[in-house]
């Protein structure tokens, strides 16, 4: 089991910036690969970053490439989504998920998920 505890989010004004970390506990961490996904009212869960168990590789929803960066500290068993020059469509609520497949956009193929952190952009 891993569990995992999304942290950061909050109302930031369009062209803003947040860090939201996803911290993990129970399992080694490093034996995980991790992404993050959104999710707004009415709508699907989306992928939006992946990063493989080392970090040396990650993957991107084409909406998000070039502000987002994923990240992950496996000695502080915590990930992180760097959300630059955030759009009002940046709008929901973000997962972390833990899978110990090869950069999965799926979320069928995530096994372990955190409760969410909201993020609102406002213009």
């Amino acid at each position: 089991q891993v569990q995992l505890v999304e942290s950061g989010g909050g109302l930031v004004q369009a062209g803003g910036s947040l860090r939201l970390s996803c911290a993990a506990s129970g399992r080694t961490f490093s034996s995980y690969g991790m992404g993050w996904f959104r999710q707004t009212p009415g709508k699907e869960r989306e992928f939006v970053a992946a990063i493989s168990r080392n970090g040396g590789s990650t993957s991107y929803a084409d909406s998000v490439k070039g502000r987002f960066t994923i990240s992950r500290d496996n000695a502080k068993n915590t990930g992180y989504l760097q959300m630059n020059s955030l759009k009002l469509e940046d709008t929901g609520v973000y997962y972390c998920a833990a899978t110990p497949r090869w950069l999965v956009v799926a979320t069928a193929g995530y096994d372990y998920w955190g409760q969410g952190t909201q993020v609102t952009v406002s213009s």
